[in-house]
């Protein structure tokens, strides 16, 4: 693929072009579509019957109070909080629909001191652990806080559905709680996907979390855009995998506590995804001093508990390494696992280890793994481990964020040439959360240094992949500053596509701006309606969709040596074609279906066709059994380049 402007007749391509991975889809909402209230409490009848506290040990008592008010005379008041975690809970699963999207709005005040957060919980079906996610922070003052049309959703793989305030332990006063059914909205179909145009260069993904996929607008966004790469946004952290109860029962029968027991119910929501859809998964991540309880270091896994010494963690190390890999294998043996973040953020920024302790004081430096090893010791074993552990195929890098800075960058440097020496490293993983700022000479990185550790890198002779791709504006943009983040965003992705030999992957960090952790600053290439931005028109101009729609996984469209594939045990009658391109039988024709055309033929005992798949299949020469040319005639319908199959050649 070269870079050219984009012609005419390009743009008519693109103009048919329709969602990769799913079927065009037909909205009655339009731009100006109003959400639905679904329920509204002003709670002046003194109702408060449909929020609880949240169980268990929660000793919060829900009444409703006029001793303080946004709106009228009365409010909701949480009183009885004994710990921060306390606080009123709306049940949602059992009041609203799963695979829709909400709002939550809602008025927040503290009895003295409002110092809160709105959060979300929910249990994967069939596991006893609930899950958490942060939705709003600091909800902190002495007046009224305002939470306003907060996204919530929820599949039906989830249970014990919650939106919930905490923090503190004071009373605290909730009023104007609103839900909204918001509308789904068309994402644009005229604009080319990125996986498109840059798919044949290198992957280009996304991070989601569970929620998300309840989104219509927002998975239709990921099948065109992102489709090659998906990584768990918290849900494969070392904090969302170790399940400390089953842990402490492990080590208690057996008098052994080396090895950690492991769960991956908070990531089965993007794991079942991915093996449906034929969608590589990017593993994040293994080591991580953030997001790894206090209690993995300590005996017996207790809170309270003395630290291990350097020689038992190693073995919880490999013991977890080793479990992780092993049960993500079994469970989902047709997922490519093709990347792995083996250790995450180990190193400073001027090049020395962060400092030993608890996650819970001395801020953010702290690393309890350092706490046990004394220095960075631990970072060789852990690529030993998954060198050792990790799928064929999955290539194993050091991420790290401000990695483009010479004291961290050098370090980074030193330790791959050593583990690339040793065969335990295949790449590095530079984080990229950048920040345009006011202009592009405020920006930082400046592009030249981006562009600089880029060079450095490759000099390894590793590969590089661009894990966490985000760039900020300034709170409250005005659109001068949106233009200066479409400069800095188009200089970045040159810098990136100059080094595509020695790059694998892009993966944005998320996909609407109001998603982001970074929500504030506006960070990605699509806004909160699900529309591309000025930053995401700037990255692809000049460049051409390439002749071949890239595919999961990559293929080469030519003709196989091997004899078509057709069912084994053929029926005397062929199966009547239900829709034509189907391949996977899933109702739709998208680029599943011509990936799963590619692996029948590149693997028919582990991807043959059923006898209706390959019926739909053939749909290019029909008559001819299953060629690649049905892959790439299917490829071509999803690109918009051809109208309707079949075809004839």
């Amino acid at each position: 693929m070269k870079k050219s402007h984009i012609t005419k007749s390009f743009a008519a391509i693109l103009a048919a072009s329709i969602a990769v991975g799913t079927a065009p889809a037909v909205y009655a909402a339009d731009g100006d579509a109003e959400s639905k209230v679904v329920y509204s409490f002003d709670f002046e009848d003194g109702d408060v019957s449909l929020f609880t506290n949240r169980g268990g040990d929660d000793t919060t008592e829900i009444s409703a109070s006029t001793d303080d008010s946004a709106s009228g005379k009365t409010a909701l008041l949480a009183s009885g909080r004994s710990e921060s975690w306390n606080g009123p809970a709306f049940r949602l699963d059992d009041k609203l629909e799963p695979f829709t999207e909400y709002y939550i709005s809602a008025k927040i005040k503290g009895r003295y001191y409002t110092s809160a957060m709105m959060s979300f919980q929910y249990t994967v079906t069939g596991e006893t652990e609930p899950k958490y996610q942060n939705l709003v922070q600091n909800l902190n003052g002495s007046d009224w806080m305002s939470v306003e049309k907060i996204k919530v959703s929820f599949t039906d793989e989830m249970e014990g559905v919650y939106v919930y305030f905490e923090g503190g332990s004071d009373d605290l006063f909730i009023d104007d709680f609103v839900v909204e059914e918001v509308p789904v909205a068309p994402i644009e179909q005229d604009i080319p996907g990125l996986a498109q145009i840059f798919g044949n260069d290198f992957k280009v993904g996304t991070s989601l979390v569970p929620n998300n996929f309840s989104s219509r607008s927002t998975m239709d966004l990921v099948e065109k855009h992102f489709y090659q790469s998906l990584t768990c946004g918290n849900e494969m952290k070392p904090d969302a995998v170790l399940n400390k109860a089953a842990c402490q029962a492990y080590a208690e029968e057996t008098g052994d506590d080396t090895v950690p027991q492991i769960s991956f119910s908070a990531a089965k929501p993007l794991l079942n995804y991915c093996k449906k859809n034929n969608v590589p998964v990017r593993i994040h991540t293994l080591v991580w001093h953030s997001q790894t309880p206090d209690w993995f270091f300590k005996e017996n896994y207790a809170d309270d508990g003395e630290w291990v010494s350097k020689e038992k963690m190693l073995k919880r190390m490999e013991n977890y390494i080793k479990a992780f890999f092993e049960e993500l294998v079994e469970l989902y043996p047709t997922v490519d696992f093709y990347a792995c973040d083996v250790v995450n953020e180990a190193w400073l920024e001027d090049g020395k280890p962060r400092s030993p302790g608890e996650q819970g004081s001395g801020g953010s430096q702290n690393s309890a793994w350092v706490k046990v090893f004394g220095d960075n010791s631990f970072i060789e074993p852990a690529f030993t481990y998954a060198r050792k552990y990790a799928p064929e195929g999955c290539k194993l890098y050091y991420n790290d964020y401000n990695e483009y800075m010479d004291g961290k960058m050098n370090a980074i440097i030193e330790m791959a040439k050593d583990f690339k020496e040793k065969g335990i490293i295949d790449g590095i993983g530079m984080q990229s959360h950048l920040d345009a700022r006011q202009s592009l000479d405020a920006a930082f990185p400046s592009i030249n240094m981006y562009k600089n550790a880029l060079k450095k890198y490759s000099e390894l002779g590793l590969d590089i992949q661009i894990t966490e791709l985000d760039v900020t504006t300034p709170e409250n943009p005005k659109s001068a500053d949106f233009e200066v983040q479409a400069a800095y965003y188009k200089g970045i992705w040159d810098a990136i596509y100059e080094y595509r030999d020695n790059v694998s992957a892009v993966i944005l960090w998320g996909v609407t701006d109001d998603q982001s952790w970074r929500g504030k600053q506006y960070p990605l290439l699509f806004d909160k309606d699900y529309k591309a931005k000025s930053a995401f028109h700037s990255i692809i101009e000049g460049y051409e969709l390439p002749s071949v729609i890239p595919t999961n996984p990559p293929v080469t469209p030519t003709e196989p040596t091997e004899p078509p594939v057709t069912p084994t045990d053929k029926p005397s009658v062929t199966p009547e074609v239900t829709l034509i391109g189907d391949a996977n039988l899933d109702e739709k024709v998208t680029m599943a279906d011509a990936a799963a055309i590619y692996q029948a033929l590149g693997n028919p005992d582990k991807y043959g066709l059923s006898e209706q798949g390959a019926a739909n299949a053939d749909c290019s020469n029909q008559g001819n059994g299953i060629t690649a040319a049905d892959a790439l005639a299917v490829q071509k319908l999803t690109a918009g380049i051809i109208e309707s199959l079949p075809i004839t050649e």
